[in-house]
């Protein structure tokens, strides 16, 4: 079961490494506009003048919002094909890049001896294994000092615009089936929480959760004790 998860994983990194022209259509559609920008004031407000780790920014959409104000960013990513797209944006001067496994976090290179106070990641929530998330958030927050502030965007389910999900694995994990526009069919983890089901995953450092629902996406903002 660990080997066919493993290999779920790095199928969706190798997706995403190929999607990455693509990708960014998702933030160009009509109906997603207007809460978009309320999300990315809201996202730049709670980030200023704070030490920013963002997790796999990807093509890097949320990363100029988020780092408008903030002391310093630190935009990561797993793959070089979505960071490279990410490096052409206008970005402010306090984004810094780094590839990083964002399941390794304790062992990266790029984040010894940096200070942080804040942390962020935009549609990857929704991509981390029910089993592997609560293990995933402690390794986060050990990063991070009390007063940090944490903020997670990600999906909201909107049914006949939403990819469907495809089936659902022992754990409840859901699971997307996605085609590129090279043809090529992908099995993608997809899941949508409710508010109660992700604050149970906070863990005990967590504290004054704020859940903002939009029609399109959702916002979790915490600070850690």
């Amino acid at each position: 079961m660990v080997s066919a998860l493993s290999a779920a994983v790095d199928g969706m990194a190798a997706y995403y490494a190929r999607r990455a022209a693509e990708y960014e259509r998702i933030y160009q559609r009509p109906e997603r506009q207007a809460e978009l920008r309320v999300i990315e004031s809201a996202l730049a407000d709670a980030m200023a003048g704070r030490a920013v780790l963002e997790i796999a920014c990807g093509t890097g959409w949320w990363t100029p919002h988020g780092a408008r104000a903030a002391a310093s960013w630190l935009a990561t990513d797993l793959n070089p094909e979505t960071m490279a797209v990410a490096r052409t944006k206008p970005l402010p001067p306090c984004v810094d890049f780094a590839l990083l496994d964002a399941y390794a976090l304790e062992a990266a290179p790029a984040l010894a001896g940096r200070r942080l106070d804040a942390a962020f990641a935009g549609c990857w929530w929704s991509h981390v294994p029910l089993q592997r998330l609560p293990a995933w958030l402690a390794q986060l927050h050990a990063l991070l000092p009390a007063g940090a502030r944490v903020v997670f965007v990600d999906n909201t389910y909107v049914p006949g615009r939403s990819t469907p999900i495809a089936r659902v694995d022992d754990h409840g994990n859901g699971w997307q089936r996605r085609t590129l526009d090279d043809g090529s069919v992908h099995e993608v983890l997809k899941n949508h929480p409710t508010r109660e089901q992700a604050v149970a995953m906070l863990g005990p450092r967590a504290v004054a959760p704020r859940w903002t629902a939009h029609e399109h996406f959702w916002v979790l903002d915490y600070g850690l004790a």
